[in-house]
């Protein structure tokens, strides 16, 4: 909405505070006319009315000097006002007042401004009805939304120039006034976040000027009118959440303008899917929980305007077009659609979901992918993924029988409990697991803003009172699903956590908004139209709901869904969607409680390993016959991963073809494969000649199938069969960080300064999981470039996870056998087997090195002194050259600031003192700036005397000699012009024996 201009001088005036300027300037002169009168008192009125509001109402109100101001189109506070003058007198055009929370009944007075066209008095606090006195003014805009207007006269129908008439987000009620199809000029009719009834009057059929109509949340009655056709210029058509019925009319097909179109929550019968073919410029189309009972439509692809389709909760069956959809959101979930998932889909950059579906097959797609959501999504068990089966069956015998989760937030203790993180900030199409014992689904995207964070913290300002778990939350646009997961069967107590933060508990516009959705649980609908603030009173104050439920199979399911309506602009746009604080399940039933579920897992766990691994031993000494008994034990585990016959794998990697071979790791070759259905993966083949390949691969695999996370490389399934070991993991199309930083030029990336902070980020997010939120604590033992993947957007990925952990008491683990590499070892690890998570931060520290400095930690040697690039660091540090270390590839193209902080940091988690090195957590708050860096300087003279150091040095000089007869091989392959880098690459970690060995 802006100002409009007249055949007359325009002026624009300083109302209160600051303004909003133009970048350019027009000189007036000093000599302005007088405002007159009549507005003068007008205004002396209007100000007595509203609190706050404090007009300088003179004569000489329309005076300007030297300034030229504009209206804007942001929430923020806006104080603008325009005048016409003629020869003689001023009078007012426009007045703009946006979101300064002004109070009071809304001053028929404004209607003594004879000339005012434009009034915008968005997000504020005023109240009643729009006074009759309006119908005489010459009014083109006038928007109050987000207010708490709660009339709109017959007379508002008089208004013949009105353009705009914006009323979202107020506490209308009742029957639309017929007399709003008078307004035969009208453009945009913004009704949305109100609670009108009845039908649509049919005058609305006279609006043929409508290019915008919103009507979401209101309790219309009535079918969709067949008279929408006439609105033959709209461009925007929201009707989510009445209560109208179907079915869609076919007059629809004539809005040819048509750009968005979104209509949810039909009532009725069910209804076929609508023609929609002519509507060639659509970008947005969501019919959701419309009762469609029809076959996907074949000309959806013939929209090649369009960006987000959202047909969920519908009966739309057939299968999804094989001829890929150029889509951003793709929301297809709760249908019946059948066949197999198209490689488009599977391979998907996008945000798709299509979840809870009868898809048959067996795709290779993880349960934690971030981008494609197919949670219960497959009717045929096969041997699919237990997230993609109906259901969600455990994969094993159902032990769980509590639960505790703070959603959106941290772990935290609250009456003895520990309330699980769950901090994935994942929520447009995001199944995530991260751990045994639950899972989320989140579906959908905001309107209007997509960026906006799916999770949400409570403002300092706000007072939230209540356990610490009231103070964040999980929200969603649209469904937001939590799974208790293996759980016994029986009855349980569920509850409920809220509390709403994200409106404010004052007078002002913030605290006017309405957040309403559903509760289901097991499929039953609990909660109708919930809405926290009627529970809680007020913003901030935690309540919850309480039920009992019962559990049949294993799984408990808590649904909660948008179903169009509340607000959905304060305290801007968009906020809007379930959101949920915290949640806890509880047996109705007597549970033994000798051992913890933790060590009861624990314990069932160790001896799955202890007897395959005795049972492997016997067999290798002869003692047991036949490879079918290792084979059994091996299958016995219960994993959440997928199985792979052998000619599966052989098929895809051609039998293992040397041209397919990509890497080369500690325990044997890894392949790139292509699955039948088009899916690209990555086959490690673990080694018969390794000893302890079995007890690694037991390890591996018990360990990766419990952890996901965006920045994990993702373990698809394993193959178990003769003396083939073989895991699956997802396939990362540009190699690792050390082909992309070190490789031949040839196979080398340029990777700007963005591309190296997300890397970097994306490495520490990786750890901290591992470190901190995951519920089997890892250390990693071997974080190095090599062992960090990219995909195909750049995103880095740990692999090789799962080597090492803590328990859950967070005990050192002392190992007998250091697993590492020369380089990226902490000094107590290397020397002394002393193994916390403060040595993976360490080795964090040397690759955070190598991403700035383009350089390897190992082979590059400015000087002779010099072993490492770590020990050129700190020499730069103490001389206070520390941005030389930036790659000179990058140029001028970075930022120095983030550069110095990553440079410290990395010298900050190099520290030679483990307890000086900070946590991961930590390391990210660091890396986006939340909390300073601060390195202290290690002077590399101070450090030599130091017996551990010039040892370790030693250790390192012994180890480089020791493996130099193995590395042979890669060097014959360098004069063959074959490098490391060309790929495989070859993984140098090797065994160090401890001092306990020698």
């Amino acid at each position: 909405m802006g100002f409009l201009s007249s055949d007359h001088k325009v002026v624009y005036v300083l109302v209160l505070g600051i303004l909003v300027l133009n970048s350019f300037t027009t000189e007036f002169g000093t000599n302005a006319q007088p405002l007159a009168q009549n507005e003068v008192k007008a205004l002396e009125a209007i100000s007595s009315k509203l609190k706050n509001f404090n007009w300088p109402s003179s004569e000489n109100f329309c005076q300007v000097r030297n300034v030229n101001l504009t209206s804007t189109t942001t929430d923020a506070p806006t104080r603008n006002v325009s005048c016409d003058c003629n020869s003689t007198v001023c009078s007012i055009t426009g007045i703009q007042l946006k979101s300064l929370n002004f109070t009071g009944v809304l001053p028929a007075e404004f209607g003594e401004l004879t000339n005012l066209r434009i009034l915008d008095l968005t997000h504020n606090y005023i109240n009643g009805s729009i006074p009759t006195s309006f119908a005489q003014l010459p009014l083109v805009n006038l928007s109050l939304l987000g207010n708490r207007i709660s009339g709109v006269p017959p007379e508002i129908g008089d208004i013949s120039s009105l353009e705009e008439l914006i009323l979202e987000d107020n506490l209308l009620k009742g029957p639309l006034p017929e007399s709003l199809g008078n307004l035969s000029n009208l453009r945009r009719l913004l009704l949305s976040g109100n609670n009108f009834t009845d039908a649509i009057p049919k005058t609305f059929g006279n609006l043929k000027n409508l290019s915008d109509f919103r009507i979401d949340g209101s309790r219309i009655l009535g079918k969709i009118p067949d008279f929408v056709g006439n609105w033959i210029n709209l461009t925007k058509l929201y009707m989510q959440g009445t209560d109208m019925e179907g079915p869609i009319p076919s007059s629809i097909s004539q809005l040819t303008n048509l750009e968005e179109l979104m209509i949810s929550d039909l009532k009725g019968s069910s209804i076929g899917f609508p023609d929609l073919k002519n509507l060639t410029k659509l970008k947005y189309l969501v019919l959701r929980n419309c009762l469609i009972n029809s076959s996907f439509p074949d000309d959806i692809g013939e929209l090649k305007n369009l960006k987000r389709l959202d047909l969920s909760f519908n009966n739309i069956s057939g299968q999804i077009p094989v001829e890929s959809l150029d889509l951003d959101f793709m929301f297809l979930n709760n249908n019946s659609l059948s066949g197999q998932v198209p490689k488009w889909v599977l391979n998907s950059k996008k945000n798709l979901d299509i979840s809870y579906n009868n898809f048959s097959g067996s795709p290779t797609i993880s349960c934690a992918d971030e981008s494609v959501n197919m949670v219960s999504s497959h009717s045929s068990p096969g041997d699919s993924f237990w997230c993609l089966k109906k259901g969600l069956p455990c994969p094993r015998k159902a032990q769980n029988y509590e639960l505790f989760i703070n959603c959106g937030g941290p772990s935290i203790t609250f009456m003895g409990k520990e309330y699980e993180a769950d901090s994935n900030r994942g929520g447009f199409s995001q199944f995530s697991s991260p751990s045994y014992k639950w899972a989320y689904s989140s579906t959908g995207v905001f309107t209007g803003k997509q960026e906006t964070s799916y999770l949400a913290e409570s403002s300092g300002s706000l007072n939230v009172t209540g356990p610490d778990f009231y103070q964040t939350a999980r929200l969603s646009p649209l469904s937001l699903k939590y799974y208790g997961l293996c759980l016994r069967k029986g009855s349980y107590k569920v509850k409920l956590y809220f509390a709403e933060i994200m409106f404010s508990d004052d007078q002002t516009f913030s605290s006017l908004g309405r957040r309403i959705f559903d509760v289901s649980i097991q499929g039953k609908l609990y909660l109708k139209d919930f809405n926290i603030m009627d529970k809680a009173k007020v913003a901030g104050n935690g309540t919850f709901k309480e039920f009992d439920v019962s559990v049949e199979g294993s799984t408990l399911e808590i649904h909660l869904y948008w179903a169009g309506k509340g607000t959905t602009a304060i305290p801007e746009r968009p906020v809007y969607g379930p959101l949920i604080s915290a949640i806890s399940v509880e047996p109705n039933f007597d549970v033994s409680r000798g051992l913890s579920a933790g060590a009861i897992a624990g314990i069932v766990l160790a001896s799955c390993v202890l007897l395959v691994l005795a049972l492997a031993a016997l067999r290798t000494k002869g003692y047991l016959g036949g490879k079918d008994l290792e084979d059994n034990e091996l299958r016995g585990l219960d994993l959440q991963t997928g199985h792979f016959t052998l000619r599966q794998i052989k098929a895809a990697t051609s039998n293992f073809d040397p041209a397919n071979k990509i890497g080369e790791g500690g325990f044997g070759p890894v392949y790139k494969g292509e699955l039948s259905d088009g899916a690209l993966i990555a086959v490690k083949q673990l080694s018969s000649k390794s000893k302890q390949g079995s007890r690694e691969f037991v390890t591996e695999i018990g360990m990766i199938s419990a952890v996901l996370h965006p920045n994990l490389v993702r373990l698809y399934g394993c193959c178990i069969e003769g003396n083939q070991l073989l895991l699956i993991y997802e396939y990362m199309e540009n190699n690792s960080l050390a082909r992309a930083l070190f490789g031949h030029e040839e196979h080398k990336l340029h990777l700007d300064w963005p591309t190296r902070k997300k890397i970097c980020l994306g490495i520490a997010r990786g750890l901290a999981y591992l470190h901190e939120e995951s519920r089997l604590k890892i250390v990693h033992r071997d974080i190095k470039a090599t062992n960090v993947l990219l995909d195909r957007d750049l995103n880095a990925k740990i692999s090789d996870f799962g080597l090492a952990k803590l328990d859950e008491e967070e005990n050192t683990h002392i190992s007998t056998r250091i697993a590492g590499t020369i380089g990226y070892m902490a000094p107590e690890y290397a020397m002394r087997g002393y193994l916390t998570d403060k040595a993976d931060v360490y080795s964090f520290g040397v690759v955070a090195l190598e991403i700035v400095s383009g350089k390897s930690n190992t082979s590059y040697r400015p000087k002779d002194e010099f072993v490492f690039l770590l020990d050129w660091a700190y020499v730069l540090q103490e001389q206070g050259n520390l941005l030389d270390l930036v790659d000179p590839s990058l140029g001028s193209s970075y930022s120095s600031e983030e550069a110095m902080r990553m440079l410290n940091l990395a010298l900050l988690c190099t520290n030679p003192s483990p307890t000086l090195r900070p946590s991961m957590s930590s390391v990210i708050s660091m890396l986006d700036g939340k909390i300073a860096v601060q390195a202290p300087i290690i002077k590399r003279s101070e450090t030599n005397p130091d017996a551990r150091f010039r040892a370790f040095e030693k250790r390192s000089e012994d180890s480089q000699t020791h493996i130099s007869s193995s590395s042979q091989d890669s060097r014959s392959h360098m004069r063959r012009g074959i490098s490391m880098e060309d790929g495989p690459w070859i993984d140098s970690s090797i065994s160090l024996p401890s001092k306990d060995d020698t």
